[in-house]
């Protein structure tokens, strides 16, 4: 997880100086992906009418905090007091990143002439992109920490997690609010944000494993160890 933490962190660093000063091959690979993809969401209205539901509503920053709102509860429902100050905390502190980021590079939305869909707030890194990579990383370990070897929901929801994510960063660049540098930047701070949170909270609760070697495979969650 270090190593993922690291990776991502210097991608990510990377990737926010090489908008900050404007690399000219990424402006314009990022110019050339959003006139093509422009150009097709013009042409077939009802395919971007979809696009945007799952932008809008779906997959929208303020479902996925719904989302993460919902696993604090019940976190601290089930008197897992720490883990859901921890998933809270996370949760804000990436949406103050992600603004002050925003501030911080003040990037231009991409402009057209007959847009199809309209945002506010800078650009980079993409709230939707970002929101979604850290909710969903959020609520795949908790589940982690609880799941029991041979539970078949763990693949489904697995891969709703990563329809979402990549989902909802196609859907932003598609309908010309963000280039796709915004939305890769995006999955990057947030897998970054979830990669530091899980560590810190390994080290404050060291004795909190995922119980993969339990031997009770009955299907289903359990306590944590």
């Amino acid at each position: 997880m270090r190593i993922s933490a690291a990776v991502s962190g210097v991608l990510a660093v990377l990737l926010l100086v090489l908008v900050a000063v404007g690399w000219p091959p990424l402006l314009g690979l990022d110019r050339d992906v959003a006139d093509a993809l422009h150009r097709h969401a013009v042409a077939e209205p009802g395919f971007t009418r979809f696009n945007r539901v799952l932008s809008d509503w779906v997959w929208d920053p303020w479902t996925m905090r719904a989302t993460a709102a919902a696993v604090v509860v019940a976190l601290w429902w089930r008197r897992e007091r720490l883990l859901a100050l921890w998933v809270a905390g996370t949760s804000l502190l990436a949406a103050g990143l992600q603004q002050g980021l925003k501030e911080l590079v003040g990037r231009e939305r991409p402009s057209w002439s007959d847009p199809v869909d309209s945002a506010r707030y800078a650009a980079f890194p993409s709230g939707h992109a970002m929101t979604a990579t850290v909710t969903c990383g959020l609520l795949l370990w908790v589940l982690a920490l609880h799941w029991r070897e041979g539970w078949r929901g763990w693949g489904t929801i697995a891969g709703a997690a990563v329809v979402s994510v990549v989902g909802v960063g196609w859907t932003r660049v598609y309908l010309g609010v963000h280039w796709p540098s915004d939305v890769v930047g995006g999955w990057l701070f947030g897998w970054t944000a979830v990669a530091v949170a899980i560590i810190t909270f390994r080290r404050v609760s060291p004795g909190r494993r995922p119980p993969a070697a339990d031997t009770d495979t009955g299907g289903r969650m359990g306590d944590t160890q």
